[in-house]
């Protein structure tokens, strides 16, 4: 389970390339637009074992000296306080976070640009927010009839109307809190400025995902295809790709619906268009990195799997809808998926109805399983983690590493002056206590010393866990799913 399928340092060094052909193609500039996550891509390493989380993080330091960042921000999402999902935090707050990080890492942001600009309130704090930080703001504006007015839209009504960016490197990266942030449009902004300049500049994108030179029906594309199951996106063979070349590349239908109106962008302002499809936009070349194809197959197969089960319990949370799960349903018998992928599945339901209360399973990363049990003290994602860490380090699962002296006092803190009215302990709370146990007993030191070895790790509960639960599984690296179902008959579960 642990088989290494992709090549990071191969990655590295073919990927900074590619870049650095592209920018000397363009005569030394190049305005690439950064899509899906810069750093913390958990998507692209599971299914592609061994690929690192924020490995095109080290790819950019690789060329720092060449490079600066513009975050794009939408006003709209200012305004209406949209939040990323995966971190909960709002987008305006993203910009700030991917700030601070970026400069931690020695990247230099140039700095932000509010596109769709008009004047909203939410907006107008935030640009004033930035600049008492010293940041460099910039504004766009919503263009009328774009994409599809081209004289409109690239003329000094349109584009020419936007502030223009100054930016002082070979390189600008374009990213963006989330999708819909305008990114492109930052990119064609700056193509027109540069031209009315006088000054020679390219675009590019790059989009991990899917990936052009593997099959459309490869597990790793169906993967991503899953990953966007509640979007519109659906992967394509390329058209104008295989009319130009005779060869076959896969995009997803966004680009390819928009590349006709991008390519006369182009002829509009550049007097031609440098592109023959939008594949060649990208400069992806992490296809070529895949070591192990069966490997990045068997992981994608896996996630295919896991995405299914995240999208029946966000249904029945009122968090999704059908439709994803329908398409879900049939990525699944594209891609030759079912539930047996996962013994964790089979083992987590065998044990709740052997236990009559809710129960979990994990698959270790040498192929064993562990289940763990509802009990008077501890919740199934609590037994079931602190099994797995007997498991690892050879304790007999009869040994309890927490003292009742430590367990009981915590679970009477939560009901009798903390209002909570079920006293069995969530993960952190199991794992505080473990940390507190460890100080006199030496087997529960080891076995909190084995916690790295639980990243990568596949568990499933008979029930949708608690947000806390979940939240900490995941911050140790262990993908959750769980069964569509409440514990209890509540209308409310939080």
């Amino acid at each position: 389970m642990d088989r290494i399928g992709f090549d990071n340092q191969k990655y590295l060094t073919i990927q900074s390339e590619q870049i650095k052909r592209r920018i000397a193609r363009f005569g030394g500039k190049l305005y690439l637009e950064f899509g899906g996550k810069l750093f913390d891509d958990y998507h692209a390493s599971r299914v592609l074992p061994g690929f690192e989380p924020d490995i095109k993080l080290r790819m950019l330091r690789q060329l720092k000296e060449d490079a600066e960042i513009v975050i794009a921000i939408n006003a709209a999402d200012i305004e209406k306080s949209k939040i990323r999902g995966d971190l909960g935090i709002t987008y305006d707050d993203d910009v700030l976070r991917l700030m601070d990080i970026f400069q931690s890492l020695d990247l230099y942001v140039s700095g932000v640009v509010v596109t769709r600009y008009q004047g909203q309130n939410a907006a107008v704090d935030f640009l004033k927010r930035l600049r008492e930080l010293g940041v460099r703001c910039y504004c766009h504006y919503p263009i009328e009839n774009y994409p599809a007015d081209i004289p409109h839209v690239v003329s000094d009504d349109g584009l020419g109307r936007n502030d223009y960016i100054e930016t002082s490197h070979s390189l600008v990266v374009v990213t963006a809190p989330g999708p819909g942030s305008g990114k492109m449009a930052t990119c064609l902004s700056q193509l027109y400025h540069d031209y009315k300049r006088g000054m020679k500049s390219g675009y590019a994108k790059f989009e991990t995902f899917p990936i052009w030179n593997l099959p459309l029906k490869h597990p790793v594309n169906l993967a991503y295809e899953a990953a966007t199951a509640d979007l519109d996106d659906v992967n394509m063979i390329d058209p104008f790709h295989l009319e130009a070349y005779g060869k076959t590349a896969v995009n997803y239908n966004r680009d390819i619906e928009t590349f006709p109106v991008l390519s006369a962008m182009f002829r509009q302002i550049q007097g031609d268009s440098p592109y023959k499809s939008p594949t060649d936009m990208g400069v992806n070349m992490v296809g070529e990195c895949i070591i192990d194809d069966e490997a990045c197959q068997d992981a994608s197969r896996r996630e295919i799997l896991r995405r299914y089960y995240i999208a029946r319990v966000e249904r029945v949370q009122g968090r999704g809808a059908d439709e994803p799960v329908r398409r879900l349903e049939l990525i699944m018998r594209r891609g030759g998926v079912a539930p047996e992928l996962n013994p964790a599945i089979a083992a987590a339901i065998r044990k709740a109805e052997d236990t009559a209360a809710p129960a979990g399973a994990m698959v270790l990363n040498d192929g064993r399983i562990v289940t763990g049990k509802t009990s008077s003290t501890l919740g199934a994602a609590s037994s079931l983690l602190l099994n797995a860490l007997k498991a690892l380090c050879g304790i007999d699962l009869a040994i309890d590493l927490i003292s009742t002296m430590v367990l009981e006092p915590v679970c009477q803190l939560k009901t009798r002056y903390m209002g909570h009215r079920n006293p069995r302990l969530h993960t952190d709370e199991v794992l505080m206590a473990l940390t507190i146990s460890a100080l006199t007993n030496p087997l529960a030191d080891l076995a909190q010393r084995q916690l790295p070895k639980l990243r990568g790790c596949d568990a499933h509960f008979s029930v949708i866990l608690s947000e806390e639960d979940i939240s900490l599984l995941r911050q140790l690296g262990i993908n959750v799913t769980c069964e569509p179902r409440y514990e209890t008959k509540r209308l409310y579960h939080k």
